[in-house]
């Protein structure tokens, strides 16, 4: 939305931030003296298991001990989290009685330990807070801290939680449930397996790509996504082939936050409408899910946003193939997402997952419910996103290729 003035255009928006940002390496250290500064004494810590060989949770664990907090333990997550976990995380926050909570993981830990706070401060079930602002109670104080360099979801206001009856995703948001305080400390990224910082990274990626476009983007959400591209588009590769190298962990680490900041102020698009029945049917990673989807989704797109993609692709260097396209510049875009995911070692079709063509209409009713198509550049309905599933299976990924 802008307002015109004279022959200037100036944007018109509201925005309050909602988190403070401690970034750096090392900054783990500070997560007692954060935490108890909220006022939280009890705290309920949540993580996944797979994290507990890198030891991030039994440091995490020790530095909020250190800091005279009682700590209560969940590991109970798990990828793409279901009401099942959050009820499962509930039990044991009711039980530690705790008054506040922090997150160390993944973005499924980040989701799950606001899904947790719903529950424990607001009562009922995640189904009562799916969609905007439907917490009427104050929330428990809580502190992210990303291990992963990919969803973003310490600099959000959403918990994505899987109705495992629906297989839906529930995109349950509100101001309240953001995290009070997020540590961005690079040096807790580097135990991400090969695999782990190939699929975040390219979620982190389709976040910066999603939100410059879609029809809820604002004058700063654009900030936020063209920066976090830049920065994610240059150092995707690097991570990839230096996984020890720390600046370019970092820099992916402020990317995928400034995407996910990008998405608190402009939602996403078709790409993640597409990609969560997917993961739900075939259990398909979600980055796995997204970098197969993107490009298809930008190709779609780019008859109503070409110049938008064609900003982004020159901000990464993209040199168009060739110009016989009518969008030549925002296909080179979709040539580039391409490249990144078969770069990741990851299938480009969806056949090669074993997705058959008799489960596209399926696949395609789903997506058409999912929350995230309706702030698309282009409306998508069941018609588009069948058609998006068909150019996706069977077909080649690149226009070039």
């Amino acid at each position: 939305m802008s307002a015109a003035v004279g022959s200037i255009s100036l944007p018109i928006f509201d925005y309050q931030p909602l988190t403070r940002v401690v970034a750096g390496p090392g900054t783990l250290a500070r997560l007692g003296e954060l935490t108890w500064e909220l006022g939280i004494r009890r705290v309920l810590l949540v993580t996944d298991p797979g994290l507990e060989e890198a030891g991030h949770p039994q440091r995490a664990e020790s530095i909020l001990q250190a800091a005279g907090l009682t700590v209560v333990n969940f590991d109970g997550v798990q990828e793409n989290p279901t009401t099942r976990h959050v009820e499962a995380g509930l039990a044991v926050a009711r039980a530690g009685k705790v008054d506040g909570i922090v997150a160390v993981g993944g973005g499924s830990s980040m989701d799950c330990a606001k899904g947790v706070n719903f529950l424990f401060t607001n009562g009922g079930t995640m189904r009562d807070y799916w969609g905007v602002g439907k917490a009427s109670k104050p929330m428990l104080p809580s502190v992210g801290v990303p291990t992963t360099t990919g969803t973003g979801s310490e600099a959000q206001s959403f918990a994505l939680i899987c109705d495992p009856e629906t297989h839906l995703k529930m995109a349950c948001g509100d101001k309240k449930a953001a995290f009070k305080v997020a540590i961005l400390d690079p040096e807790l990224t580097l135990t991400q397996p090969e695999r782990v910082a190939a699929l975040t990274g390219l979620d982190a990626l389709s976040h910066a790509v999603e939100t410059y476009v879609t029809i809820r983007r604002s004058a700063l959400s654009r900030v936020y996504a063209r920066e976090a591209w830049r920065l994610l588009a240059a150092h995707f590769p690097r991570t990839l082939a230096e996984p020890d190298d720390l600046t370019s962990r970092a820099a992916m680490q402020w990317g995928a936050h400034l995407a996910g900041l990008a998405i608190e102020n402009s939602m996403l698009g078709a790409t993640h409408a597409l990609a969560n029945p997917l993961t739900a049917h075939y259990g398909m990673v979600h980055g796995q899910a997204i970098g197969l989807m993107l490009p298809h989704v930008v190709r779609f797109n780019a008859e109503v946003c070409a110049e938008d993609y064609a900003d982004l692709a020159d901000l990464a260097g993209i040199a168009p193939a060739s110009a016989s396209s009518p969008h030549p510049r925002a296909l080179a875009l979709a040539d580039r997402l391409v490249e990144f995911a078969r770069l990741a070692g990851l299938p480009t079709d969806l056949a090669e997952c074993g997705v058959s063509t008799g489960m596209l209409t399926v696949l395609a009713d789903e997506a058409a419910e999912q929350w995230t198509g309706k702030f698309n550049p282009r409306p998508v309905g069941f018609a588009e996103l069948l058609g998006l599933y068909q150019q996706a299976i069977g077909s080649p990924a690149s226009v070039t290729s």
